[in-house]
């Protein structure tokens, strides 16, 4: 849902400035590029200190090239496979940072076992989330299902209950830095539905194509 109509929003916001990177003569490619870069920097060099405030302030200044880059493309009419592929992938790429350096905190001096392994189950479940919708589009299924948890729940839960976890290390506000173990587990167990919202979905529209596969040979 989010990703539905937050997107549009801050696509409306971002064309200016994605208008002005195309004068300047960047590319939609380096865009995606530098943008992931920032995002691991921002989770490799924050969290795992535990510095979620600054951190979070550093990764979202580059989530945005998420949205900046699509809309050169688009501007530029050159969306073209490659680039669906390169920002895809690149997106697991600055997911798997996030929550990886998430992870290192509470297997470090967070020191919390159980919460690390929370961690990493978001990191998994994010993964297959958006695996499961990738390789049902592969073998020709649309896979319509709008899951609970998808990218962009994902990113904005962990994301804005992070920084403001956050605050408790750097702006000494107490008993806050509960939120990002509450992010952590609504990311893990609203991703763990998503996957069976998506393999039901998979599972149905498969036997619907079947079907009508097996009509179709039958007639012929």
């Amino acid at each position: 849902m989010l990703n539905k109509y937050a997107r549009a929003f801050f696509t409306r916001v971002l064309t200016p400035f994605a208008a002005l990177l195309l004068r300047l003569r960047v590319s939609p490619d380096a865009v995606t590029c530098v943008g992931t870069a920032g995002v691991m920097a921002g989770a490799l060099a924050f969290y795992p200190r535990g510095e979620f405030f600054w951190g979070t302030v550093v990764i979202t200044l580059f989530v945005f090239s998420d949205l900046i880059d699509g809309n050169m493309a688009r501007q530029l009419g050159t969306s073209s496979r490659w680039g669906a592929f390169l920002d895809s992938t690149l997106d697991r790429v600055a997911d798997a940072a996030i929550f990886s350096a998430i992870a290192l905190w509470y297997a470090g001096s967070g020191d919390d076992l159980l919460l690390c392994a929370v961690t990493l189950v978001c990191l998994a479940s994010g993964q297959v989330v958006s695996y499961t919708k990738a390789r049902g589009e592969s073998i020709g299924l649309p896979v319509k299902v709008n899951g609970l948890v998808e990218r962009a729940e994902r990113l904005t839960i962990t994301l804005v209950l992070a920084g403001l976890a956050g605050f408790e290390r750097t702006f000494s506000v107490p008993h806050i830095g509960v939120l990002l173990p509450i992010a952590l587990w609504v990311v893990a167990l609203g991703s763990l539905v998503t996957i069976v919202q998506r393999v039901i979905t998979v599972r149905r529209e498969a036997a619907e194509a079947d079907a009508a596969d097996a009509a179709r040979n039958g007639a012929a």
